[in-house]
């Protein structure tokens, strides 16, 4: 946003070594702003800058002139005692000062205890800053206190507040009440009764909240009726409450290696509003009647009471198809053969397919990891993705067209997931990386097609790079985010798609529900609430960002933590990446990632060579590109800096 030509405001990302950088609202190069320039600004912070018409090694230079608003103020570190007090060793390697807490601040905090820490004073960038103990997690290093340091790191709270609590449990004797009497009196409120029609949900073997259902009815016509079922949490989370404002700044549940952190109070997430076996339940439908090649042939959308038949994991649910016998198998049947349809529909359209590893955990009573194992993903996870993409489709297009028809209740007031086209400079290095592997992705000065990626991706598949060609596409790629605006998803090819089918866990699926009620009901949407829902859409995208990032960093840590018991061991590994101080390494098994660094490499003196993706000996030419096969050997691990060390072998 400018306010003059050389003054701008809007975030900057600032790195471990405090150095910053500011997009350029006209799409050049980033403004870099050196450590003396930076006015103790932090990594998302809001700021103004002030643009100083120089370059250094080629980059435009800004000094930061007001902190508009900080990103956060609160880190999660580990205690190390000072004679005058403590400092803090921020876990999050970007806040790029230690945090001084003097003895009067810090609570009961000892030396190797883990703490958050808030900033109260800070003036210089080339000193500390002052702080004081907010919370004292637990001893640094055990299990239970590093996955709740990881939470808190990202900004989110374990607990609920009491009120908000509160308000949860008092809806669960109301629930109770309200849908006792409507059994009883048969009025149902406006909802459509599913209850005779069979229906099931499918879930993970450890899931505790289940959000969706699928039912299935076969029509006289030979069509098919298929109902995807979402738990209609609006009806508990009421705008303007305390749960709703909880939610709201949550934004989304959160799921680590060993726990989820939900968005709402388990009252709701796990009991009134999860569709649990034999028990009616509210929801929010999406119907369809589709023929036998899944062509949706008409559509309906509306609250209503169900009652889930069964409760099937993705593993029973799967043994139930490949025996060809067992509860509801006709219907598993004919849902997954629908579900292919829709499949070969989506790519037929240009979707591309993103199928990367997952890793599990299996953690001992102490929650040491003692089995990584990759996830494995069945045709019932696809099953379910299929149908859920579909309702979110639907969805959309049905309030997008709805909209444009019936403008005396509309202003356009939507949230839908967009999903930007690739920036083409992060194509033309992807087309590079990828020739450098022996592979090609078709694109004219950057620009591609989805349908281009799926061909490069496909003719990875089988090839030791593959994961690793998949992981450099992902990364390519734009993020997805919510708007109000619409520019249609380039990653599934679809022109309108929103989120609808998870309210419990996530806060923009939760507005859509409101918005698709109000529509139906013939509530008046206002343009001005345009602006509401896009700030809304904003925080969200923010809080959904966080909360990666936190699943992320629980993983790393129980990844660097299993191979800790397995140093001096050797492994088989591709290399994952190169850079000037070191050359990176991703274990076949595990997928833990670590580095042999150049200086540990004594058989020659090796260069980045940036054009060919590899490293290379200047002497011998010996060359370890990116993809490569190698065998390592664990040297070091370092799970507080989350970090492996390994030796080639």
């Amino acid at each position: 946003m400018k306010e003059e030509n050389t003054q701008l405001e809007g975030i900057i990302r600032v790195t471990g070594k405090g150095v910053g950088y500011f997009a350029d609202p006209d799409g050049g190069d980033d403004f870099e702003v050196q450590p003396e320039n930076g006015k103790t600004a932090l990594n998302r912070d809001r700021v103004k800058i002030e643009i100083l018409g120089h370059e250094v090694y080629g980059r435009k230079q800004a000094r930061v002139t007001e902190i508009v608003e900080r990103h956060k103020t609160a880190f999660v570190g580990v205690l190390e005692e000072d004679s005058t007090g403590f400092f803090l060793v921020p876990d999050d390697k970007r806040m790029y000062r230690d945090i001084y807490v003097p003895k009067d601040k810090a609570g009961k905090g000892k030396q190797g205890d883990k703490a958050q820490v808030q900033i109260i004073e800070w003036e210089d960038s080339s000193k500390s800053p002052k702080g004081e103990v907010m919370r004292i997690i637990g001893k640094a290093g055990e299990h239970n206190t590093e996955m709740v340091g990881i939470v808190l790191e990202s900004g989110f709270e374990i607990d609920f507040p009491p009120d908000v609590e509160k308000e949860a449990q008092a809806w669960k004797e109301k629930y109770n009440k309200d849908l006792s009497n409507a059994l009883k009196t048969g009025d149902l409120a406006g909802r459509r009764d599913f209850r005779d029609v069979t229906t099931f949900t499918i879930d993970p073997a450890d899931a505790k909240d289940f959000d969706d259902a699928i039912s299935l009815k076969t029509l006289d016509s030979g069509d098919y009726e298929v109902g995807v079922h979402i738990a209609d949490v609006s009806h508990f989370v009421v705008p303007g409450t305390a749960l709703d404002k909880e939610a709201r700044n949550r934004g989304t549940s959160i799921y680590l290696v060993d726990r989820t952190i939900p968005m709402l109070p388990e009252v709701l997430s796990n009991d009134l509003c999860s569709l649990n076996p034999n028990e009616p339940k509210y929801a929010f439908s999406a119907v369809f009647v589709m023929d036998k090649n899944g062509v949706v042939k008409d559509r309906w959308f509306g609250r209503t009471l169900i009652e889930s038949d069964k409760r099937f994991t993705y593993e029973n649910a799967q043994e139930t198809l490949d025996k060809k016998d067992g509860p509801f198998y006709q219907e598993l049947q004919t849902l997954n053969d629908l579900a292919y349809k829709l499949r070969e529909e989506k790519f037929k359209k240009g979707a591309i397919e993103f199928e990367t590893e997952e890793i599990k955990f299996e953690l001992d009573d102490l929650g040491k990891p003692v089995k990584v194992y990759k996830k494995e993903r069945k045709d019932t996870h696809k099953l379910v993705e299929d149908f859920m993409l579909l309702a979110n489709r639907e969805v959309a297009t049905y309030m997008t067209k709805g909209m444009a028809a019936r403008p005396e209740l509309s202003r356009g007031a939507f949230v839908y997931r967009i999903h930007d086209a690739p920036d083409r400079e992060k194509i033309v290095n992807l087309a590079t990386f990828v020739k450098a592997l022996g592979f090609e992705l078709k694109n004219k000065d950057g620009k591609t097609t989805a349908e281009d990626i799926t061909k490069m991706l496909r003719s990875v598949e089988g090839s030791p790079a593959e994961m690793l060609v998949k992981t450099a596409a992902i990364r390519s790629m734009s993020k997805a985010v919510y708007s109000t605006a619409n520019i249609g998803h380039f990653g599934l090819a679809f022109e309108y798609y929103t989120h609808f089918t998870s309210p419990i866990r996530r806060y923009p699926d939760l507005m859509v529900h409101r918005l698709l009620q109000r529509f139906l009901t013939h509530g008046q949407i206002e343009q001005d609430e345009i602006i509401k829902y896009q700030r809304l859409c904003d925080d969200s995208s923010e809080r959904e960002m966080e909360a990666a990032e936190a699943e992320r960093a629980s993983i790393k840590y129980k990844q660097v933590e299993y191979m800790q018991e397995h140093i001096g061991e050797e492994f088989d590994a591709i290399v994952s990446g190169v850079s000037e101080w070191g050359i990176y390494v991703e274990e076949v098994n595990t997928k833990a990632e670590g580095m042999v660094k150049l200086r540990d490499m004594k058989d020659d003196f090796y260069e980045l060579n940036p054009k060919l993706y590899a490293i290379v000996g200047k002497q011998t030419g010996k060359k370890y590109s990116l993809g490569d096969q190698v065998r390592v050997k664990l040297v070091s691990s370092d799970p507080e800096r989350k970090t492996l060390d390994f030796t080639f072998i």
